[in-house]
């Protein structure tokens, strides 16, 4: 049974948080790798397990999961070198990593964040996304109120306006406006460094799984189309 993310871990991160330069990682990366990275790969191994009994298709090799700790800056303004969190990602399988609805957690210093749904839709994700709804904003609905009782409330940015193409009137347009479908929810970090951890993360997916699912199923007509195109 997994037992937890060590404190020396968390230890850390809040080093980090206070510390986020190279000097201060360097001399302590063998800290990060033992105490952090190898626990977290771990951790994503005791969800897999989990996930094994209702969401098969988002099983993820530990080392794909993960995502790197450095931070990319070449676009952005803060030049801090490193994420003030650890994070894993599971995606459906054999779909690119934010091409599909999935589940993803991540533990930083002060907090455990825990998100399912879509995040990074493309154009035609979008589109076919908006499109679904218009068909099954009912069932959809139904789905996220349900999964809400343990989730909190969908969430995501929205436009302004309906998209070209899709009827402003039709019931659905409120859902067809965002940009993103997505639960996300905050636990005491406390519970990283426990066993308590991974029945907690699993609850929360379980319940965000139909949502998972129905918006995957929206998505699955994007992919057999390209599976169909000769380009």
């Amino acid at each position: 049974m997994y037992q937890g993310i060590p404190t020396q871990g968390l230890a850390f991160l809040r080093g980090l948080a206070k510390n986020n330069d190279r000097e201060w990682f360097q001399p302590r990366k063998e800290i990060f790798e033992t105490q952090l990275k190898a626990p977290m790969e771990q951790l994503v191994e005791a969800v897999n397990a989990e996930l094994l009994k209702f969401a098969p298709e988002h099983i993820t090799d530990p080392k794909k999961a993960l995502y790197r700790i450095y931070r990319d800056t070449r676009f952005s303004n803060d030049k801090t070198p490193y994420k003030n969190h650890i994070a894993a990602n599971f995606p459906r399988r054999n779909v690119v990593k934010h091409a599909s609805a999935g589940y993803y957690f991540h533990i930083a210093a002060k907090q455990i964040g825990i998100a399912a749904g879509v995040w990074m839709p493309g154009p035609d994700e979008l589109f076919a996304i908006r499109t679904w709804l218009t068909e099954h904003h009912a069932a959809f609905l139904k789905a996220a109120k349900a999964a809400g009782k343990t989730m909190g409330a969908l969430q995501g940015s929205s436009l302004a306006r309906s998209p070209k193409g899709f009827a402003p009137e039709h019931p659905a347009a409120e859902l067809v406006r965002m940009k993103q479908w997505i639960f996300w929810q905050e636990m005491d970090v406390k519970v990283a460094t426990t066993a308590q951890v991974v029945p907690e993360l699993i609850k929360r997916f379980r319940a965000a799984a139909p949502v998972v699912e129905a918006l995957n199923a929206a998505l699955g007509r994007t992919r057999a189309t390209a599976a169909r195109s000769p380009l």
